[in-house]
Order: structure tokens, then sequence, then C-alpha cells
């Protein structure tokens, strides 16, 4: 028998140079948005060591084919590609545009989302969630969204700030008001 391992905790580190919380540049089409957030662990104490990886569609929806190439060639093009450590307090935030509606895979339209991957000391196997934003319309009918239970919803739901273009989205990891996390 041998012992179990887990990741991490090695995001520092191992993946500092990787590390992209703006994915804005000058000429980007779309509405620039700022998101800020803590990921929370069961007893609501903030998790100074996670990292999470986010991608997400172009203000027309449609997404980058170089996703991984998110520091490529041409800074000129949106990958929608990110990588981002929580701090010491387990806060992270990120700049971006805000995502245009995308094609389901049965031809249905998504509502705008950020796909996100939170990885951390602990977990063998990441975790995924989406980021939706709240009063959006399409929110209503978007298929994936609407697999969640109605009443756990608004934890995938960033809510805009009264002031300027930010939003705050936070993560719990566990207990009554834990995010929803998809599997895949």
């Amino acid at each position: 028998m041998s012992a179990s391992q887990t990741v991490g905790p090695f995001f520092k580190i191992g993946l500092e140079h990787l590390h992209r919380a703006d994915l804005t540049f000058p000429g980007l089409r779309g509405t620039a948005i700022t998101i800020r957030g803590q990921i929370l662990d069961g007893d609501l104490k903030p998790v100074p060591d996670a990292m999470l990886e986010l991608w997400q569609a172009d203000a027309d929806g449609n997404f980058s084919e170089n996703k991984c190439e998110a520091q490529g060639s041409d800074p000129s093009k949106f990958t929608g590609f990110a990588r981002i450590p929580t701090d010491d307090e387990g806060r992270c935030e990120f700049r971006t545009i805000m995502p245009g509606k995308v094609a389901g895979a049965d031809g249905s339209t998504q509502a705008p989302h950020i796909a996100v991957f939170i990885f951390m000391r602990g977990l063998l196997k990441p975790l995924y969630t989406r980021i939706y934003f709240a009063g959006e319309a399409a929110n209503d009918v978007d298929p994936v969204l609407n697999l969640a239970p109605a009443e756990r919803r608004a934890s995938l739901l960033a809510i805009k700030e009264s002031q300027g273009e930010s939003f705050v989205w936070d993560v719990k990891l566990q207990g009554s008001d834990e995010t929803v996390f998809f599997e895949w």
C-alpha cells in the first residue's frame, strides 16, 4: 500500500510565470469588467493557496482555439484564458471583458459565463464551476445553469457592484451555501 498524494501546494512557485489576471488590452472589443472574490473553505476560512483557471468567450460569443497560448505571439487576439492565484486571504481578482452568449452543443444558446477550474491543496481533481452574471436575461434559459437546483443557482452568479463595471463572486467549498460544482 502506498501513501495517498494530493496536488499542491506548488501553484505559486511552479506556475507563477503563467499567472495572468488581466485579459484586456487596448483596442479590445467589448465591455471591460473586473471580477473579485474569495475562496472559502467549509468553516468560511480563506483558502490562501488555490489557483483559478478561467476560460471564456469573447464579446461575440466565440472561444479562442488557442486558449493554452494565453500569452501567445499575437497580443491583439483575445484568448479568454487566465490563471490567477488566491492571496493570503483567499482573495483573487481579474480583469476581462463581458463574454457574449455562446452556442451550446445541442444548438441552444448559453448565457454569458466564464468557466472556472479551481486547483488547491487536498484535491486530486480540480473543481469545475461557472461564473454567470446576475440580471442577465439569458440566465433563465441557460441549459447548464438550469441543471443546478433553483435554490442553489445564486452561488454561480457574480453580483454587480454599485459603481462601475465590477462584480463580486465568492466560492464556498462546503456548507449550506456551497458553490455549485459540475462534473466534467
